[in-house]
C-alpha cells in the first residue's frame, strides 16, 4: 500500500480551506483503498515535512502537489521534504493537465454574458513565481485556451513575474477589447484569488476548486507515480 499526501499551499480563507477539503474528499472517494492525507506548505497545519516524517516510517509515500505550476513550493519546500526519505516520491503539479484547461473554460463561460466572442480578451491570471518553469507551465495552459476559445488569450501574474495582471488588463483595454475577462488560474479562494479581483477586469472567473475533475487529475498523477494504469 502507498500513501497519497495531497499537499496544498494553505490559506487563512475559510472558503479556500473548504474548497481544498472538498478536493481531498473527492480523491478519497476515487481511491477508497488508498490512505489519503492532507498537508500544506504555508499558513496552515499540518506542514508537509511533518506529515512526511509521520507517514514515511509506516508506508511508501507519493506526494501530489495541489498546486498549478512548478514554483518555489514545489521545487524547494516539497522537494526538500521528499528527498529526506528514500521511500517518498513527488509528482508534477496539476496545472498542465488538460482537465485543468477544461475547468478554466467552464469558469470563463459561466461569467461571460452571451458567451466569449472574438472581440473579448482573456487574461489568464496566475499567482506567479520567480521560477522560469512556472511561467512555462502557465504559458502551456494559455496555449490550450487559445486553441479552444475564439478570443485572444494573454497571461498576467499576481506577483514575482511579469507582466502583472493589472498590466495585462490595461494592455487589453488599450488594444480595444470589448470586454476583459480575467480567468483565475488559482486552485481555491484565498490571497491570490483576491488580487485578481483588484486588477480591473470586467469579469473575473471563479477559482478552479471545488470541482470533481481536480480529483481525477490528482488520481492520475498518483497512478503515474506508482506505476499503475
Amino acid at each position: 500500500m502507498t500513501t497519497l499526501i495531497a499537499c496544498s499551499h494553505g490559506t487563512s480563507d475559510l472558503s479556500g480551506q473548504a474548497a481544498i477539503r472538498s478536493v481531498v474528499e473527492d480523491v478519497r472517494t476515487l481511491l477508497p483503498n488508498v490512505r489519503v492525507v492532507a498537508s500544506v506548505v504555508d499558513v496552515e497545519q499540518p506542514q508537509i515535512d511533518d506529515v512526511i516524517a509521520r507517514e514515511a516510517p509506516r508506508d511508501d509515500v507519493i506526494v501530489v502537489p495541489l498546486l498549478l505550476s512548478i514554483g518555489y513550493h514545489t521545487a524547494v519546500d516539497i522537494s526538500q521534504a521528499v528527498q529526506a526519505h528514500a521511500n517518498v516520491r513527488q509528482t508534477p503539479p496539476l496545472g498542465t493537465h488538460p482537465l485543468i484547461a477544461d475547468i478554466l473554460i467552464d469558469r470563463i463561460d459561466s461569467v461571460a454574458p452571451g458567451g466569449v466572442s472574438a472581440d473579448d480578451l482573456i487574461v489568464l491570471a496566475a499567482a506567479g513565481s520567480t521560477n522560469p518553469a512556472a511561467r512555462d507551465d502557465v504559458n502551456e495552459v494559455a496555449a490550450r485556451l487559445r486553441a479552444r476559445i475564439s478570443a485572444p488569450v494573454t497571461v498576467g501574474f499576481a506577483s514575482a513575474a511579469s507582466p502583472r495582471i493589472v498590466e495585462s488588463v490595461a494592455a487589453a483595454r488599450t488594444a480595444g477589447a470589448r470586454r476583459v475577462i480575467a480567468a483565475r488560474h488559482v486552485l481555491a479562494p484565498g490571497f491570490f484569488a483576491v488580487l485578481v479581483d483588484k486588477a480591473g477586469a470586467d469579469f473575473v472567473s471563479a477559482p478552479l476548486a471545488p470541482d470533481a475533475r481536480i480529483a481525477q487529475v490528482i488520481v492520475e498523477r498518483f497512478h503515474a507515480a506508482s506505476g499503475q494504469s
